[in-house]
């Protein structure tokens, strides 16, 4: 993930397109491997993984696994409409799965928080602009209530 971050940036640089990022949580999951255990997590994690990568098409696509429960998604030449629209997508996805969540405050079955960025690559833009600011839209998501995606906008 970090190696591709870096080449789209300096690709996104000389060709003066957008670089789209969607940082994602499963929500709740702490409670989720509480309830179900470990190996039940991990399946849940697998099948989240299937309904994420499922949404992508373009081979310049790339779904990563960012931590324990997070994911991201690097959408290189995506403008902020587009990567919204990739965003819903994989909340549908994964409501689709129907994966049940006892302990989720959110609703009866899994559900993801999605955090957007989308930058027009300027020299002083690095791979931690772009994380920072896709990670504090997911943030925004999840004070939103969850199950949901928020876009990154300067304050």
């Amino acid at each position: 993930f970090d190696e591709r971050v870096a080449v789209e940036l300096r690709r996104s640089r000389r060709s003066h397109a957008p670089l789209s990022l969607l940082m994602i949580d499963i929500d709740h999951f702490k409670q989720y491997n509480d309830h179900y255990g470990h190996f039940e997590g991990d399946h849940c994690i697998q099948a989240v993984t299937s309904a994420l990568t499922s949404v992508v098409s373009r081979s310049s696509d790339l779904v990563a696994r960012y931590g324990g429960e997070e994911f991201a998604i690097l959408l290189p030449e995506t403008e902020a409409e587009a990567a919204t629209q990739v965003a819903e997508s994989c909340l549908r996805a994964v409501a689709e799965l129907c994966i049940p969540h006892a302990n989720s405050a959110v609703g009866e079955f899994v559900s993801i928080s999605v955090g957007v960025c989308t930058l027009a690559v300027t020299p002083e833009a690095g791979p931690a602009t772009l994380i920072t600011r896709a990670d504090q839209a997911l943030y925004q998501a999840k004070r939103s209530g969850r199950a949901r995606y928020c876009l990154y906008t300067p304050e």
